[in-house]
């Protein structure tokens, strides 16, 4: 009888073992799925359409509703431009961002995926899809060699898209004082924003002051502040729409700023 009971205690205990351990093996299978499918879906490509405007080898808009201006016409910006839906321009917050398009005509298009960075928004584009507007340019630039043209007269076409980090090489991120700026409203432009490319906050500090103040998204890639008299020189802030990324650049304007200026600073987010 005693044999008996210290078996059975020991069938008991080996049977308990293995639920358990049977158990903590499928929550990691869960768990790792779960993590797969969050890493997978960063790189998704999802379903939206295409048409492009301007000139047919041209860059696209000159200036745009993100308000960058002539930056449009320029490198690195230059043929990799492209206008969005209300999906994507975010009322102005989706500025500035970067995505990776593909065409999805095998018989006229190429593997290549073009990338645009977004500085203008589309009006009259259908507000319930994802729809890009790109430069010619950008535009042909899917097509294989020498169907540029002929992708160009199909009009509006399927593609698929997925956002893709922003990279401004020798760049650091800078800030343009709008035309009309004062030292009781100021207004700042944000240029070559590595990363994530769009902004979601803004926030700066005068000379001597441990406060940092909230600045109102105004329009396109466009923040301001009221207030004053305001001195600088200023630091500013900025958080990222996506992930919330910050970056402080310290007394970047300084006190003797002036309208229409471009300040640089020394910092990005892959330096």
């Amino acid at each position: 009888m005693a044999i008996t009971t210290m078996h059975h205690r020991y069938g008991l205990s080996g049977w308990f073992f293995s639920f358990c351990f049977s158990l903590a093996l499928r929550v990691l299978v869960v768990c790792a799925q779960g993590q797969l499918q969050h890493r997978v879906s960063h790189s998704h490509w999802t379903r939206g359409t295409a048409t492009w405007y301007g000139d047919p080898e041209g860059d696209g808009s000159t200036g745009g509703a993100c308000g960058y201006g002539s930056l449009v016409d320029v490198k690195p910006l230059r043929a990799r431009v492209g206008a969005v839906g209300p999906i994507l321009f975010k009322k102005g917050e989706g500025c500035g961002a970067c995505y990776k398009v593909k065409c999805l005509d095998e018989a006229i298009c190429t593997r290549r995926a073009v990338t645009v960075i977004i500085t203008d928004e589309c009006p009259g584009c259908p507000s319930d899809r994802t729809h890009f507007d790109l430069s010619g340019a950008a535009f042909g630039h899917m097509a294989i060699a020498g169907e540029n043209g002929q992708l160009r007269n199909r009009g509006e076409i399927p593609v698929i898209y997925r956002r893709t980090p922003c990279k401004y090489p020798g760049k650091n991120v800078a800030f343009h004082v709008n035309e009309g700026s004062t030292n009781y409203w100021l207004s700042l432009l944000v240029e070559f924003e590595d990363g994530d490319g769009d902004i979601g906050s803004m926030h700066i500090k005068e000379a001597g002051s441990t406060e940092w103040l909230v600045m109102n998204h105004l329009w396109g890639a466009n923040w301001n502040i009221i207030g004053g008299p305001l001195k600088g020189p200023f630091s500013v802030k900025l958080s990222t729409l996506s992930t919330g990324r910050t970056l402080s650049a310290r007394d970047v304007i300084p006190s003797n700023w002036s309208p229409k200026a471009t300040y640089t600073s020394r910092l990005n987010f892959f330096s």
